[in-house]
């Protein structure tokens, strides 16, 4: 009787009011996804099931009490059991933005903050590092030629990779987003016509170099000085300390937001044959 109530009163209401329960089972399910609340959950799940079946054929009355307080304290006990798994759903909710544009800016300055503290530790401890931003220019040709990593850029393993007696150090690092693509890179030198300094080392012509045939930043630390660099365009910013590579750093990536807000106006404008045209040349993304 209660289904066929159901099926009459079924209405728009109704069909929302069951997406929603959904979409809510279908995201606490990915939340927990690859956790030990999995089996945790398989497990009272089937024994909820096992007793709710036997109380159903049997009419066992005081299984059916039991396990009614059961339920009323296990919805007490969930907060505390799925505590570590409540924890990671109500950051990844905090973390969703508004707007696309802010999670952009927050990546940017979580790389940003990360290299600059970086920078500063390696330029304490006059320690080379020679780390390169991909920007627009896809960078994978110097990619393969180091060592693959694909771990997130933290000031740990950047002062891991540049301490001199690792392996890795002798060579570039190269981000991709705020991750470590690769380390142990090798990056073409400049042609040298544009230093003016010919006292520099094959690190800041690296530096110089990879800014020159791409549009990578490439944030440089000196292993005599101790002191911090930044490349772009061809051009190297000396004499830096944390914040004002914090400053430049900054600006760059301002920069390139502006273009690409100019960019994606002017692709709006364009008729749909000619964008469909210019994403098969590979002109736009």
């Amino acid at each position: 009787m209660e289904i066929l109530w159901a099926f009459d009163n079924f209405n728009l209401v109704s069909l929302l009011d069951i997406l929603l329960v959904t979409a809510l089972l279908f995201t606490a399910s990915l939340l927990i996804r690859g956790t030990q609340a999995v089996s945790l959950l398989r497990g009272t799940m089937l024994v909820l099931l096992v007793i709710g079946f036997l109380t159903s054929v049997f009419q066992l009355v005081a299984l059916r009490w039991l396990l009614g307080h059961v339920i009323t304290a296990a919805a007490l006990a969930i907060p505390v059991i799925f505590q570590p798994e409540l924890r990671r759903a109500l950051t990844h909710l905090g973390d969703i933005p508004l707007f696309g544009r802010q999670q952009v800016k927050t990546q940017q300055q979580y790389i940003i903050d990360q290299i600059c503290t970086a920078s500063d530790r390696l330029a304490e401890r006059r320690h080379g590092a020679l780390i390169v931003l991909e920007r627009h220019v896809n960078l994978q040709e110097y990619i393969n030629t180091g060592v693959a990593l694909h771990s997130k850029v933290t000031p740990q393993l950047l002062l891991t990779i540049f301490w001199p007696k690792t392996e890795l150090h002798d060579g570039a690092a190269i981000l991709i987003g705020d991750e470590i693509a690769a380390a142990a890179c090798v990056l073409p030198l400049s042609s040298g016509h544009r230093i003016a300094d010919r006292k520099l080392g094959t690190r800041h012509r690296a530096a110089l170099g990879i800014s020159e045939v791409s549009d990578a930043i490439c944030v440089v630390v000196s292993e005599e000085t101790g002191q911090i660099s930044v490349t772009n365009g061809g051009r190297m910013i000396r004499r830096l300390d944390a914040s004002r590579l914090h400053t430049i750093l900054t600006a760059f990536y301002e920069d390139d937001n502006r273009r690409g807000a100019r960019r994606a106006r002017l692709e709006r404008r364009l008729p749909r044959p000619i964008h469909r045209l210019l994403e098969r040349l590979s002109l736009i993304d």
